[in-house]
C-alpha cells in the first residue's frame, strides 16, 4: 500500500532537497530516500547509520561483493526495486556486469571466489527459511570465510532484508536502468549516509 506521506509528507526544507535531486541527476528522488527522509529522528537517520556501516564500513569483503550480498538478499525476497539497485551498484563497484548476472542466476556456477559463493549460499538460505544451522556455519568457515566476514555479512543480510520488506510494502516505484544507474554513481561516490 502506496502512502502518500512518500510524496506529499516532508518538510519544506526537505521538498527543496529532492527538487535539486531531480535536477542535478534528471531522475526522480528515489522513493528510498523519499522513506529515510520521512520523520529522520524516528526511523532514516538510524537506518541510514546501520545500512551505511554494513555497506561501507571497514570489511574484509570489497564494496562489490557486499553490494552483490545485497541484490542477493533481494531476489531471494523478489524486492524488484532493490535488485535492480543493488545490481547496479554492484555491476558498477566491479566494473563487471556479466559476473554479477552470472552470480545472481546461479552462484554456484558462477566466476566467484569460493568464499564468496560459500556466504552468498548462507545469505540465500537463511534470507529463504528465516534460519540456519551449525553446520551452515561450519561450512562457510571451511570455505575461508573469517567469524567477521560473517558477521559483516549478516550485517548487510539484516539492512537488506528490513529494506526490502519496506520497499515492498510502501511499493517503491521501479523506474528505468538510467535512474539505477544515477543511482550507483552516487551509492559508490557517497555510500548511504
Amino acid at each position: 500500500m502506496r502512502l502518500s506521506i512518500l510524496d506529499r509528507g516532508h518538510r519544506f526544507g526537505t521538498k527543496v532537497l529532492f527538487a535539486i535531486i531531480r535536477a542535478v541527476s534528471r531522475q526522480p528522488t528515489p522513493d528510498v530516500v523519499k522513506l529515510v527522509m520521512y520523520r529522520p529522528d524516528f526511523f532514516g537517520a538510524l537506518m541510514k547509520a546501520v545500512t551505511h556501516e554494513a555497506m561501507r564500513g571497514r570489511s574484509a569483503w570489497s564494496v562489490g561483493d557486499r553490494e552483490l550480498m545485497a541484490a542477493l538478499v533481494s531476489k531471494a525476497n523478489a524486492c524488484e526495486y532493490c535488485i535492480k539497485a543493488h545490481t547496479a551498484v554492484s555491476a558498477r563497484a566491479y566494473r563487471d556486469e556479466a559476473k554479477v548476472t552470472a552470480t545472481l542466476s546461479n552462484p554456484e556456477t558462477a566466476p566467484i571466489e569460493e568464499p564468496l559463493r560459500a556466504t552468498l549460499r548462507l545469505l540465500g538460505k537463511l534470507t529463504r527459511e528465516h534460519a540456519v544451522e551449525a553446520d551452515d556455519m561450519r561450512a562457510v568457515l571451511a570455505a575461508g570465510v573469517s567469524r567477521e566476514q560473517i558477521e559483516d555479512a549478516l550485517a548487510v543480510s539484516f539492512a537488506f532484508n528490513t529494506m526490502n520488506r519496506l520497499a515492498d510494502t510502501f511499493e517503491f516505484f521501479v523506474p528505468g536502468p538510467k535512474a539505477f544507474e544515477a543511482g550507483a554513481k552516487f551509492l559508490l561516490a557517497r555510500g548511504y549516509r
